[in-house]
């Protein structure tokens, strides 16, 4: 998944973007309204963690624009305001949660767990193709009903093909969504991961699930007993 972390305290980001890189998520910072407003006409986020106190604005007035404007991108407030008027406040803008600095940070990454396993448009968190069944909020993957071990990077690549099966998927969007936007383009790191993908899910005498599209990117083989074709 690929978040959008605004907050200008530089330590505090640093620390939250370390913390949930290695959950497995893409993470792109902004300090100011400014440069988070350019990061959100350029991306598309799975979800945004947003301090209210910035030093060119307010983000609750950035989070009222981003509701403005139609997104329904879950948001999680970081503020040092504890009396009930600015819970409220923010709620009523248009964020899904609020936390209250300080924090611990085991606090923050469940609350952003909660808020990613709310799909949408779907009655079920759980995501299902073929013989592959994903949890996004226990974070398993089973085959067979055997589970998969896979780490972090893998697990959000197998979501993200996963939400869109059926779909090609570039190379390019795979990047984007599960590394961050600084990442390489050019490195042969999603070749990587797809190909360890397919060796942890592969099984005698079943056909691969991930097919390579030439020149373009990976899909997810769509099953014929699949009761829906919409995963999210």
């Amino acid at each position: 998944m690929r978040l959008l972390l605004v907050e200008d305290d530089q330590s505090l980001s640093r620390v939250l973007v370390r913390g949930l890189v290695e959950e497995g998520h893409a993470v792109d910072a902004s300090g100011t309204v400014a440069s988070a407003e350019e990061s959100l006409m350029i991306n598309q986020y799975d979800l945004i963690v947003l301090d209210l106190g910035l030093p060119d604005g307010d983000g609750m007035e950035l989070c009222r624009k981003i509701r403005a404007e139609g997104s329904e991108v879950p948001v999680l407030m970081l503020t040092a305001r504890d009396d009930v008027a600015d819970r409220v406040g923010g709620l009523d803008a248009g964020a899904d949660d609020y936390l209250t600095k300080p924090f611990a940070y085991p606090e923050l990454a469940a609350r952003v767990r909660a808020l990613l396993r709310r799909p949408a448009n779907s009655a079920s968190p759980i995501l299902q193709s073929g013989q592959i069944r994903l949890d996004p909020a226990a974070h398993t993957v089973h085959h067979d009903d055997i589970l998969v071990p896979l780490t972090p990077r893998e697990f959000s690549l197998l979501e993200y093909l996963m939400r869109r099966a059926g779909q090609v998927c570039q190379r390019e969007a795979l990047l984007e969504h599960v590394w961050d936007a600084h990442y390489d383009g050019l490195s042969n790191v999603v070749d990587v991961h797809i190909a360890n993908l397919r060796r942890k899910l592969e099984r005698p005498g079943s056909s691969n699930s991930i097919e390579t599209v030439r020149g373009v990117g990976y899909r997810l083989r769509r099953d014929p007993s699949d009761e829906s074709g919409d995963n999210g």
